[in-house]
């Protein structure tokens, strides 16, 4: 593959691809190998012309040639020496965006009502014991590394850091999560859903709880088989919706956010009644394939 710009040393590709004789000859070699007297023939052009605008092919490197003895005589076979170009075009710089970000360790939550399958850790050990939601409440689950459930919802405040004079454009949330499944399953669908100040945003489907391979930060000690990691995926509230790593998740809107001027408040969990109650697994620091926080962008201009 040619990959060209616009700088001037790709002028003589580009003064190949110029002529309609050039480019009926790149298609007949994109089907053989065929050599100048062949294509003259296919052109019904002379063979001093097909040479000179095979030469000037060959100068652009979109036709390589070679002399091959056939047929008792000596023929110069073309051959298509690529198969895709590629032109990349200046672009004006993007004007930087700005934004507040706020990272959330995930055991930082300041409320929530879950239900077993549960259970929390930190990157040393497991706090408490299994299915036993009171230990969500233990002053240690701040250090969490993962927390699991079946179905409820985990609720974190954070600060606004907007000014009255920045309107706010957009918020993003990227976060590392996954199903709950007994041990694991990678085919375990969990509707997820997710509410910014009390407005529901959108639900999206976990395809599974992932186990089968190791976290990349998993613990040396935590066990097999259990939950090891899950997709890190990026939602994003703005002026046309809320998406799901660019795919759109809802109609919802950045203007529909109700705006309190000192506080953010970011809940997701699984709804009892949603058609997949799969669970959901939270990955933070210390586990899965990422080890970070949760962040909560707000853009604005």
């Amino acid at each position: 593959m040619i990959e060209a710009n616009t700088d001037a040393k790709w002028l003589p590709l580009y003064e190949a691809l110029a002529s309609e004789v050039r480019l009926e000859i790149i298609n007949l070699l994109a089907n053989q190998s065929m050599n100048v007297k062949q294509l003259a023939a296919s052109l019904q052009l002379s063979s001093a012309i097909i040479t000179m605008h095979v030469k000037k092919l060959e100068k652009a490197g979109l036709v390589t040639t070679q002399m091959i003895r056939k047929d008792g005589g000596t023929h110069k076979m073309c051959t298509l020496a690529h198969s895709n170009i590629t032109i990349e075009l200046p672009s004006i710089e993007p004007i930087s965006t700005r934004y507040h970000e706020v990272l959330i360790p995930i055991g930082h939550y300041t409320e929530f009502e879950i239900y077993p399958t549960c259970g929390l850790s930190t990157p040393e050990r497991v706090i408490g014991q299994f299915d036993d939601p009171r230990y969500f409440y233990t002053p240690e689950r701040v250090n969490a590394g993962i927390l699991w459930f079946g179905h409820g919802y985990l609720e974190y405040k954070l600060p606004n850091y907007l000014l009255q004079s920045q309107k706010i454009t957009a918020i993003e949330i990227t976060l590392e999560l996954g199903s709950e499944a007994p041990g694991y399953n990678e085919n375990w669908p969990s509707d997820i859903f997710f509410q910014i100040n009390g407005t529901d945003i959108g639900v999206w489907t976990s395809p599974g709880d992932y186990g089968a391979e190791r976290g990349r930060f998993s613990p040396s000690w935590w066990g097999d088989p259990v939950n090891q990691y899950g997709l890190l995926k990026v939602i994003r509230v703005d002026e046309a919706g809320t998406w799901v790593d660019g795919q759109k998740l809802s109609q919802i809107t950045i203007n529909e956010i109700v705006i309190d001027r000192h506080v953010w408040s970011l809940l997701l969990g699984v709804r009892e009644e949603a058609d997949h109650v799969g669970g959901l697994t939270l990955f933070g620091k210390g586990f899965g394939n990422y080890s970070r926080d949760i962040s909560f962008k707000t853009f604005y201009e």
